[in-house]
């Protein structure tokens, strides 16, 4: 059986993109170029692959149960037939796509695109948002790198710990709680909360460690981001629970006050996650070393 392997990368397109149109832009092909494509590729499998519904194609079952597999396949045939050779920073021309939590684009981001544009000007970042739902953009190769919370558990998926922050409560100047000494876990549990969580999610860890203790807390509200969070404790008296290393300067711009949170959990880390394909990319291992330097944390004295 003859194999062309510009199928395969027809095909990953086709998969990805749900229509022709598309596939053929993303491969910088004609539209009717990409039609031969799809015939031949319904010829080699026996299946359609994609099918029209109304104005837009729609994947068979097939073409959704291969559809990973191939992508897969397809970064392994460029892996094999790609020379290797040294990387030679100033010249290089690559864009990397980032996706890392939002505080820590804020914190550690201009000084990794610092740092990569005076070895490799002509490198380019593109920091894109976490979604509200777990994505494989990592094993589609959509996303270079990750930066968060989340140690993720597939055997595929390279995952460094790069450093811990404890949390910390933030409040308002003036808040009832700033005035006295040391907040107790009753003191916080009475208290109303806005919660940090880009799912919605009304309770965590911290609730958790407060049914240990037989305490409840009201969370009245949940922000998608921190740097929300934080404005709604700038105006108000609700409490909101933060990474202290993450949030630091933000939190003196907008005058808030730290205070220790009363209660023993462990420190959040922070995760540097890549899809194993780019363990031996030699200028996916560079950025790598620059974005540990970039995102390693120290806890504030």
């Amino acid at each position: 059986m003859q194999l062309d392997l510009n199928l395969l990368a027809a095909l990953d397109a086709l998969l990805e993109e749900g229509s022709v149109t598309g596939a053929a832009a993303r491969l910088h092909v004609t539209a009717p170029a990409m039609s031969r494509s799809l015939g031949r590729i319904r010829r080699t499998t026996g299946d359609q692959i994609l099918v029209r519904t109304g104005r837009t194609m729609t994947p068979t079952p097939y073409a959704i149960a291969v559809r990973e597999q191939v992508h897969e396949l397809l970064h392994q045939v460029q892996g094999v037939l790609a020379p290797s050779r040294e990387l030679d920073l100033a010249t290089l021309e690559r864009t990397f796509t980032l996706r890392w939590h939002d505080s820590l684009v804020a914190l550690s981001g201009p000084a990794l695109l610092a740092a990569a544009r005076a070895e490799a000007p002509g490198v380019r970042l593109r920091f894109v948002a976490e979604s509200s739902l777990d994505t494989p953009e990592l094993r589609r190769g959509e996303v270079d790198l990750e930066a968060n919370a989340n140690r993720p558990s597939a055997p595929d998926i390279r995952a460094e710990s790069v450093g811990a922050t404890r949390l910390v409560i933030a409040v308002r100047k003036g808040h009832p709680l700033a005035r006295g000494g040391a907040v107790t876990a009753a003191q916080y549990a009475a208290a109303e909360h806005v919660n940090v969580s880009r799912r919605g999610n009304l309770t965590n860890a911290i609730d958790d460690a407060l049914g240990t203790l037989g305490l409840t807390r009201r969370v009245v509200a949940t922000a998608p981001t921190e740097a929300a969070a934080l404005e709604f404790a700038r105006g108000s008296d609700l409490l909101v629970s933060v990474p202290e290393a993450t949030t630091r300067s933000a939190v003196a711009d907008l005058g808030l006050v730290v205070l220790p949170l009363p209660l023993e959990l462990p420190s959040a880390s922070v995760y540097l996650s890549w899809h194993q394909r780019y363990d031996t990319d030699h200028a996916h291992t560079w950025l790598r070393g620059l974005a540990r330097t970039a995102l390693t944390m120290r806890e504030a004295p």
